[in-house]
C-alpha cells in the first residue's frame, strides 16, 4: 500500500521529463495514485504522451488554462473518467520573455495581465471548476518560488505573480477548509526546467544557490515530488494554507556564510 493508493490525481502543467510536474508524477505513481495529465498545447503533446505511457496514464487532455470553457471541459472529462478527484496539482507559470530581464518597472500592461492570468488565475479557475468533484480530504497543490518574497534579479513579473499565487493559496485554503479540502504550495529552489531557462541569468543563479544554501546542494524535481506526496497524502491531513520550502534551506540565509564552502 502506497501513501496515495486509491487516490485520483490530476496534474496540470506537465511539459517534459525535466518538469517539476514530472517529478511529482513519478512520485505519485510510486505511491499508488491513479494519474491524469493535462498539457498546454499541441507543441507539448509529443513530449507528454510518451511520459504518460511510461506510467500507464490513460487520461491525457490538452487544456488552455486561459479559457474557462476549456477548463470546464477537462473537469467534465475528469468526472467521467475518475468519478471524483482527490489531488489537483497546478504546475503552471508563464510570462513573456521580455518581462524576465531588465527593470521590473518596464513590465508592459499586457505582459502583466498575461502572467497573472496564466500563472495565478489559472489555479483559482481550476479550483472552481473542479470543486464539485473534489472528494472530502482532497488536496490542491501549486508550485511557487522564493522570488515571491525577495527580489530575484530578472525574475521580475514572475516574482509578482508568485506572490499573488501564494496569497491565493491562503485564501483558497480558508474557502475550502470547511469541506475538508486542503490547499498548499511548494516553494522549490531553482531547477533546470523549461520555464526556468527563460529567466535571464538563470545559470548563474543556479550555481550561486548551491554555494549559499546551508546544505550546499541544488534541489531536484524528485525532491519536489516527495514533498508533494507528503502534502497530498493523509500524513498532512491538517496542513493547509502553507508554503513548504524545498530549497536546501536557502530561504533562511541573509547572505552567504564565509565560514563554510561547498567542499567544507
Amino acid at each position: 500500500m502506497g501513501l496515495l493508493t486509491g487516490k485520483n490525481a490530476l496534474i496540470f502543467g506537465l511539459a517534459n521529463d525535466k518538469s517539476i510536474a514530472w517529478g511529482i508524477a513519478q512520485a505519485f505513481a510510486r505511491e499508488g495514485a491513479n494519474l491524469g495529465f493535462s498539457y498546454a498545447g499541441d507543441a507539448l503533446e509529443k513530449r507528454v504522451r510518451p511520459l504518460a505511457a511510461q506510467l500507464n496514464v490513460g487520461f491525457v487532455e490538452q487544456c488552455d488554462v486561459s479559457s474557462d470553457e476549456q477548463i470546464a471541459a477537462v473537469a467534465a472529462k475528469a468526472a467521467d473518467h475518475f468519478g471524483g478527484v482527490d489531488i489537483l496539482v497546478h504546475s503552471i507559470g508563464f510570462a513573456n520573455k521580455d518581462e524576465l530581464s531588465g527593470f521590473f518597472y518596464n513590465t508592459s500592461r499586457a505582459g502583466f495581465h498575461l502572467a497573472m492570468d496564466i500563472s495565478v488565475y489559472s489555479f483559482v479557475g481550476l479550483a472552481r471548476a473542479f470543486q464539485p468533484i473534489l472528494r472530502p480530504g482532497a488536496a490542491l497543490l501549486t508550485l511557487t518560488y522564493y522570488g515571491s518574497v525577495k527580489v530575484a534579479p530578472n525574475y521580475n513579473m514572475m516574482g509578482v505573480a508568485k506572490a499573488a499565487l501564494e496569497a491565493s493559496t491562503r485564501y483558497m485554503a480558508s474557502d475550502f477548509g470547511p469541506s475538508g479540502i486542503r490547499v498548499n504550495a511548494i516553494s522549490a529552489g531553482p531547477i533546470r526546467t523549461l520555464a526556468a531557462m527563460g529567466v535571464t541569468g538563470f545559470r548563474d543563479m543556479y550555481k550561486n544557490f548551491a554555494d549559499m544554501a546551508p546544505m550546499r546542494e541544488n534541489v531536484t524535481a524528485e525532491d519536489c515530488g516527495n514533498a508533494a506526496v507528503y502534502l497530498c497524502s493523509n500524513m498532512a491531513a491538517h496542513v493547509t494554507g502553507e508554503i513548504l520550502y524545498v530549497d536546501s534551506g536557502y530561504n533562511i540565509m541573509a547572505s552567504a556564510d564565509p565560514r563554510t564552502s561547498k567542499e567544507g
